[in-house]
């Protein structure tokens, strides 16, 4: 029998939630040479513009290109939910993605201290959503172009979710011990580099030793710049959760 991982691939899988919906995803499975025995896993959370029901745009943008052009050479299992294109409900997307890495790792069996997370526009906004959620669960975090939305006083269960978050500088607090390298673009017109600045300025008010990195000629797209930094992998590849 060859050995499925002779070669990096891509996976569809499917995941039904008690919300009576089946919620497909792609898991990009890598080379046995690439990844070892025990690779770490990334996961990906997608923009507002990949939404929809086909199982494949939330490979176009961002990760999923990074990946085709290397898929021999890439070290990592990376998970790919996708939003269903009918909801606009990232708070949902949110407890669907854990629900989706749970299932990933069961099956893929990574490295379990070396559970990444990234995400990009609205993924952005979710990856420090999910990180709130469970901030003992990654071990690095890179946000891009995102912000962090309070909680309303009017949302308690959203506040429960988020550990009793209703603040920027809860939110900052309590994800001070965890590694984040957060990416804007200073021309972004659609999420405006602001919301990075003023999570880093909490994080550091919190102590944190979070990196920053603004592309003074980007836009929205920051993701391209970010993720084509080979010192973005070095830095995720190398960390683990030991706290």
């Amino acid at each position: 029998m060859p050995d499925l991982r002779e070669h990096g691939c891509f996976l569809e899988r499917e995941l039904p939630l008690a919300d009576g919906a089946l919620h497909r995803y792609r898991v990009f499975v890598p080379s046995r040479r690439a990844g070892g025995e025990r690779p770490p896993l990334i996961l990906f959370l997608h923009g507002s513009g990949e939404r929809g029901d086909d199982n494949r745009r939330q490979l176009e943008v961002g990760l999923g290109p990074v990946i085709r052009a290397r898929m021999d050479e890439f070290p990592a299992i990376a998970v790919f939910p996708q939003m269903h294109a009918d909801r606009d409900d990232p708070g949902h997307y949110a407890f669907t993605a854990l629900a989706i890495l749970e299932h990933a790792q069961a099956e893929f069996a990574p490295d379990p201290q070396r559970i990444l997370l990234t995400g990009l526009s609205m993924g952005g906004f979710l990856s420090y959503e999910l990180a709130l959620m469970q901030p003992d669960r990654f071990a690095a975090i890179a946000p891009i172009c995102g912000g962090f939305d309070p909680p309303h006083g009017w949302n308690p269960r959203r506040i429960a979710a988020l550990g009793g978050v209703t603040t920027l500088d809860d939110a900052a607090r309590r994800l001070a011990s965890t590694p984040l390298w957060i990416f804007h673009g200073a021309r972004d017109d659609i999420v405006l580099p602001e919301r990075s600045r003023e999570m880093i300025a909490a994080l550091r008010r919190a102590g944190s030793n979070a990196r920053y990195t603004e592309f003074a000629d980007v836009g929205h797209n920051a993701w391209d710049r970010a993720y084509a930094m080979a010192e973005l992998w070095d830095w995720l590849w190398m960390r683990r959760r030991d706290w």
